[in-house]
């Protein structure tokens, strides 16, 4: 019996060593590294959604079949912080008397002339193609020239989108996903 007890006491020391599956998963080994990472795990986020990336839901059909009404998507406020917009980006744009922002696509950048005929857009009197674009509808038929530091910008669903002319100032981010 006495060469049992010590296997008996063995037993319960290793018992007290050895947690739970879901515990050692979730903590971890060692509790206070977790709660740091945990910590810096939240600060990172918070950082990364309010001043990063902001959350969007879109609502209406202006950028359908691409953008559809309800999906949530990530706008980056630091995309054009080192380079300019280009053209096909969808955009998050915040128009002056305006609530809500609006999700547009740039078709003509600074200094273009663009001009649109029969539903085909003109960019410098060269048609722009657009394989986004599910069919071309007739829209918004006329002429501009973009002054420097102005976008042309439209939705995707062009029988019931509106186009804007917007300074760069206004764009508020480049759509992530």
């Amino acid at each position: 019996m006495n060469e049992g007890a010590p296997e008996s006491n063995e037993a319960s020391q290793l018992a007290v060593r050895i947690s739970p599956f879901w515990k050692r998963l979730l903590i971890g080994p060692r509790p206070r590294f977790t709660l740091i990472r945990l910590a810096v795990m939240i600060g990172l986020t918070a950082i990364l959604f309010g001043l990063v990336f902001i959350p969007i839901r879109v609502t209406g059909n202006s950028m359908a079949p691409t953008y559809q009404t309800g999906r949530v998507n990530l706008v980056n406020r630091l995309a054009y912080r080192w380079h300019d917009p280009q053209r096909g980006d969808v955009v998050l744009i915040r128009l002056i008397g305006f609530r809500t922002p609006l999700l547009k696509r740039i078709v003509a950048l600074p200094g273009e002339a663009i001009a649109v005929h029969r539903g085909t857009v003109f960019i410098n009197q060269k048609p722009l193609e657009e394989p986004y674009l599910p069919a071309k509808v007739p829209w918004a038929e006329g002429k501009n020239q973009l002054k420097a530091g102005e976008y042309f910008v439209v939705g995707d669903n062009r029988a019931i989108s509106e186009y804007y002319i917007v300074p760069k100032s206004q764009i508020v981010g480049k759509i992530v996903f």
